[in-house]
Protein backbone atom coordinates (compact mmCIF):
# COMPACT_ATOMS: atom_id res chain seq x y z
CA UNK A 1 0.00 0.00 0.00
CA UNK A 2 3.05 2.23 1.10
CA UNK A 3 3.18 4.19 -2.58
CA UNK A 4 -0.34 4.46 -3.05
CA UNK A 5 -1.47 5.40 0.35
CA UNK A 6 0.82 8.34 0.85
CA UNK A 7 -0.21 9.30 -2.32
CA UNK A 8 -3.82 9.17 -1.15
CA UNK A 9 -2.51 11.65 1.47
CA UNK A 10 -0.57 13.92 -0.34
CA UNK A 11 -4.09 14.15 -3.25
CA UNK A 12 -6.33 14.98 -0.16
CA UNK A 13 -3.74 17.59 1.19
CA UNK A 14 -3.68 19.14 -2.31
CA UNK A 15 -7.41 19.20 -2.29
CA UNK A 16 -7.88 20.88 0.85
CA UNK A 17 -4.96 23.18 -0.05
CA UNK A 18 -6.67 24.10 -3.28
CA UNK A 19 -9.93 24.60 -1.17
CA UNK A 20 -8.29 27.22 0.92
CA UNK A 21 -7.33 29.14 -2.01
CA UNK A 22 -10.61 28.88 -3.72
CA UNK A 23 -12.18 29.83 -0.56
CA UNK A 24 -9.78 33.15 -0.17
CA UNK A 25 -10.26 33.94 -4.21
CA UNK A 26 -14.22 34.09 -3.11
CA UNK A 27 -13.72 36.53 0.01
CA UNK A 28 -11.40 38.63 -2.71
CA UNK A 29 -13.98 38.73 -5.40
CA UNK A 30 -16.50 39.89 -2.47
CA UNK A 31 -14.21 42.69 -1.35
CA UNK A 32 -15.01 45.46 -3.68
CA UNK A 33 -13.36 48.81 -3.18
CA UNK A 34 -15.72 51.56 -2.83
CA UNK A 35 -18.59 49.90 -5.73
CA UNK A 36 -21.63 48.24 -3.99
CA UNK A 37 -21.81 44.73 -4.51
CA UNK A 38 -23.77 41.77 -3.31
CA UNK A 39 -21.16 39.62 -2.78
CA UNK A 40 -20.12 42.37 -0.16
CA UNK A 41 -22.33 40.41 1.92
CA UNK A 42 -21.71 37.17 1.37
CA UNK A 43 -19.59 36.07 4.47
CA UNK A 44 -22.68 37.70 6.87
CA UNK A 45 -24.82 34.84 8.69
CA UNK A 46 -28.25 35.42 10.11
CA UNK A 47 -29.05 34.17 13.42
CA UNK A 48 -32.67 32.51 11.39
CA UNK A 49 -34.75 30.65 13.95
CA UNK A 50 -31.60 29.67 15.80
CA UNK A 51 -29.40 28.41 12.77
CA UNK A 52 -26.65 30.87 11.13
CA UNK A 53 -28.16 31.53 7.52
CA UNK A 54 -26.06 33.15 4.69
CA UNK A 55 -28.16 36.59 4.28
CA UNK A 56 -28.38 35.31 0.74
CA UNK A 57 -31.11 32.92 1.77
CA UNK A 58 -33.25 35.13 3.85
CA UNK A 59 -33.41 38.65 1.60
CA UNK A 60 -33.24 39.91 -2.13
CA UNK A 61 -30.28 42.13 -2.57
CA UNK A 62 -29.88 44.23 -5.02
CA UNK A 63 -27.53 47.30 -6.60
CA UNK A 64 -29.74 49.90 -7.93
CA UNK A 65 -26.66 52.27 -7.67
CA UNK A 66 -23.41 51.73 -8.10
CA UNK A 67 -22.70 53.07 -4.34
CA UNK A 68 -26.14 51.60 -2.87
CA UNK A 69 -27.24 47.99 -2.37
CA UNK A 70 -30.90 47.28 -1.06
CA UNK A 71 -31.31 44.43 0.86
CA UNK A 72 -35.27 43.04 1.10
CA UNK A 73 -35.93 40.32 3.69
CA UNK A 74 -38.34 38.09 2.89
CA UNK A 75 -39.65 37.98 6.60
CA UNK A 76 -40.08 41.19 7.85
CA UNK A 77 -39.18 40.48 11.05
CA UNK A 78 -35.79 40.02 10.42
CA UNK A 79 -34.92 43.25 9.51
CA UNK A 80 -33.40 43.52 12.95
CA UNK A 81 -31.75 40.80 12.96
CA UNK A 82 -30.13 41.76 9.56
CA UNK A 83 -29.26 44.98 10.73
CA UNK A 84 -27.27 44.12 13.85
CA UNK A 85 -25.65 41.15 11.82
CA UNK A 86 -24.27 44.15 8.99
CA UNK A 87 -23.19 46.33 12.21
CA UNK A 88 -20.80 43.36 13.69
CA UNK A 89 -19.31 42.72 10.78
CA UNK A 90 -16.20 44.17 9.82
CA UNK A 91 -17.66 45.78 6.78
CA UNK A 92 -17.80 48.74 8.50
CA UNK A 93 -21.26 49.91 6.78
CA UNK A 94 -23.84 51.11 8.86
CA UNK A 95 -27.30 50.08 7.55
CA UNK A 96 -30.79 52.09 7.14
CA UNK A 97 -34.00 50.73 8.00
CA UNK A 98 -36.83 51.42 6.99
CA UNK A 99 -38.87 48.57 8.63
CA UNK A 100 -39.05 46.73 5.69
CA UNK A 101 -35.70 47.45 3.61
CA UNK A 102 -32.43 47.48 4.78
CA UNK A 103 -30.21 50.15 2.47
CA UNK A 104 -26.41 50.48 2.90
CA UNK A 105 -24.58 53.40 0.87
CA UNK A 106 -21.39 52.67 -0.15
CA UNK A 107 -18.92 55.54 0.84
CA UNK A 108 -16.22 56.27 -1.39
CA UNK A 109 -13.02 54.84 -0.04
CA UNK A 110 -10.87 57.46 2.37
CA UNK A 111 -7.37 56.82 3.10
CA UNK A 112 -8.32 55.53 6.33
CA UNK A 113 -10.70 53.31 4.73
CA UNK A 114 -8.32 51.42 2.32
CA UNK A 115 -6.02 50.99 4.64
CA UNK A 116 -8.76 49.11 7.00
CA UNK A 117 -9.46 46.67 3.59
CA UNK A 118 -5.53 46.07 4.02
CA UNK A 119 -5.79 45.30 7.12
CA UNK A 120 -8.61 42.93 6.66
CA UNK A 121 -7.52 41.24 3.72
CA UNK A 122 -3.99 40.62 4.83
CA UNK A 123 -6.24 39.06 8.08
CA UNK A 124 -8.45 36.39 5.69
CA UNK A 125 -5.09 35.94 3.53
CA UNK A 126 -2.88 34.69 6.82
CA UNK A 127 -5.67 32.67 7.78
CA UNK A 128 -5.82 31.24 4.38
CA UNK A 129 -2.08 30.66 5.01
CA UNK A 130 -3.36 28.83 8.36
CA UNK A 131 -5.34 26.22 6.72
CA UNK A 132 -2.96 25.39 3.76
CA UNK A 133 -0.42 24.66 6.35
CA UNK A 134 -2.55 23.03 8.37
CA UNK A 135 -3.37 20.54 5.53
CA UNK A 136 0.24 20.03 5.29
CA UNK A 137 1.32 19.60 9.05
CA UNK A 138 -2.04 16.85 8.58
CA UNK A 139 -0.75 15.11 5.62
CA UNK A 140 2.58 15.06 7.72
CA UNK A 141 1.38 13.02 10.46
CA UNK A 142 -0.66 10.53 8.34
CA UNK A 143 1.88 10.16 6.48
CA UNK A 144 4.33 9.14 9.58
CA UNK A 145 1.65 6.74 10.71
CA UNK A 146 1.95 5.02 7.45
CA UNK A 147 5.62 4.71 7.89
CA UNK A 148 5.61 4.01 12.01
CA UNK A 149 2.84 0.76 10.95
CA UNK A 150 5.17 -0.32 8.10
CA UNK A 151 2.62 0.49 5.00
CA UNK A 152 5.43 2.59 3.70
CA UNK A 153 9.57 3.28 4.01
CA UNK A 154 10.88 6.23 5.80
CA UNK A 155 12.36 7.47 2.35
CA UNK A 156 9.08 7.14 0.34
CA UNK A 157 7.80 9.86 3.32
CA UNK A 158 10.69 12.15 2.90
CA UNK A 159 9.81 12.24 -1.03
CA UNK A 160 5.86 12.59 -0.27
CA UNK A 161 6.57 15.20 1.82
CA UNK A 162 9.13 17.01 -0.13
CA UNK A 163 6.74 17.27 -3.06
CA UNK A 164 4.34 18.29 -0.38
CA UNK A 165 6.07 20.85 0.60
CA UNK A 166 6.37 22.48 -2.96
CA UNK A 167 2.88 21.80 -3.46
CA UNK A 168 2.75 24.11 -0.28
CA UNK A 169 4.85 26.70 -1.61
CA UNK A 170 2.63 27.14 -4.85
CA UNK A 171 -0.51 27.46 -3.39
CA UNK A 172 0.74 29.96 -0.63
CA UNK A 173 2.76 31.66 -3.70
CA UNK A 174 -1.19 31.94 -5.68
CA UNK A 175 -2.55 32.48 -2.32
CA UNK A 176 0.12 35.90 -1.88
CA UNK A 177 -0.46 36.86 -6.00
CA UNK A 178 -4.16 36.88 -5.31
CA UNK A 179 -3.52 38.93 -2.07
CA UNK A 180 -1.07 41.38 -4.28
CA UNK A 181 -3.58 42.15 -7.06
CA UNK A 182 -6.85 43.24 -4.71
CA UNK A 183 -4.29 44.82 -2.51
CA UNK A 184 -3.52 47.00 -5.69
CA UNK A 185 -6.49 47.16 -6.60
CA UNK A 186 -7.49 49.01 -3.15
CA UNK A 187 -5.02 51.02 -3.39
CA UNK A 188 -5.70 52.69 -6.83
CA UNK A 189 -9.25 53.14 -6.54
Amino acid sequence: MGDEGLKEVVGQAQEGMDKALEAFRREMGGIRAGRASPALLERIRIDYYGTATPLQQVASITTPEARLLVIQPWDRSMVTAIEKAILKSDLGLVPQSDGAVLRLNIPPLTTERRAELTRMIRKIAEEQRVAVRNQRREAHRRAERLAKDGLASEDAVRRAMEDLQKRTDRVIEHLDSVLQAKEAEIAEV
